[in-house]
């Protein structure tokens, strides 16, 4: 590893919990087109794959489908009261600060990687006093591309002045599993997030179930790979 190895974050389920205020701007637009809310347990699992694919998720809980054009408007719908409502109730893992500070005193720097918009990403963080912990804060629409695309992976790497060969993701989820694997990285999984699949069934190098785990795993997989 480098001397200034980086560490590359999902968002959703991984950083901070945003399951309540997600599911909050789903039931928003279900409820408007008639449908029975879902409650944020079972939806949590939904989470992951951007606004539009939770909303199709939601719909196919009742057996709905829409137009291509009906999805359209309940997702521009969906993003504008998220945006409005977007640090209503999430907030960041149990342990995240405490790990952050203590990884940084050994000289590791951050970064965000999201299949989340880049404004809402940036947006969220902004509320939760969060921004200038990462160097660079990379969504979906970012580079035109969306995990597990090793670009946006790679891309999120080069802005924020890191490099591949001394990087490692955490995530939640197949695409933040996947998008390492493409990306030619180590990563960690953790288990409180939103994912269908069991994180340890999905085979990342490591896998923590509270933050206060990171720095040590993360250490872990720094000197292992820097004896490669």
């Amino acid at each position: 590893m480098t001397s200034s190895p980086l560490i590359v974050f999902d968002l959703d389920g991984t950083l901070v919990d945003t399951a309540p205020d997600l599911v909050g701007a789903l039931n928003f637009v279900l409820q408007r087109e008639g449908l029975p809310l879902v409650p944020v347990a079972s939806a949590r699992t939904m989470i992951g794959a951007g606004a539009r694919k939770l909303i199709e998720r939601g719909l196919e809980l009742e057996g709905r489908s829409m137009s291509v054009a009906d999805i359209d408007r309940l997702t521009v719908d969906f993003i504008a009261y998220y945006r409005e409502h977007i640090a209503d109730a999430s907030k960041p893992f149990e342990g995240l600060y405490a790990a952050l500070d203590e990884l940084e005193e050994h000289g590791f720097r951050f970064a965000v990687c999201t299949n989340k918009l880049e404004g809402l990403s940036k947006l969220l963080l902004a509320e939760l006093d969060m921004t200038k912990r990462f160097a660079a804060i990379c969504g979906a629409d970012t580079f035109g591309v969306a995990k597990p695309d090793p670009t946006i992976l790679r891309q999120t790497i080069a802005r924020a002045g890191g490099d591949v060969s001394s990087s490692i993701m955490v995530g939640d989820s197949g695409p933040d599993v996947g998008v390492a694997r493409r990306a030619g990285i180590p990563v960690i999984g953790v288990t409180f997030g939103y994912t269908e699949i069991p994180i340890a069934e999905l085979k990342p190098d490591l896998v923590i179930g509270h933050m206060r785990e990171l720095p040590g795993a993360v250490k872990n997989l720094a000197a292992s790979f820097a004896s490669q």
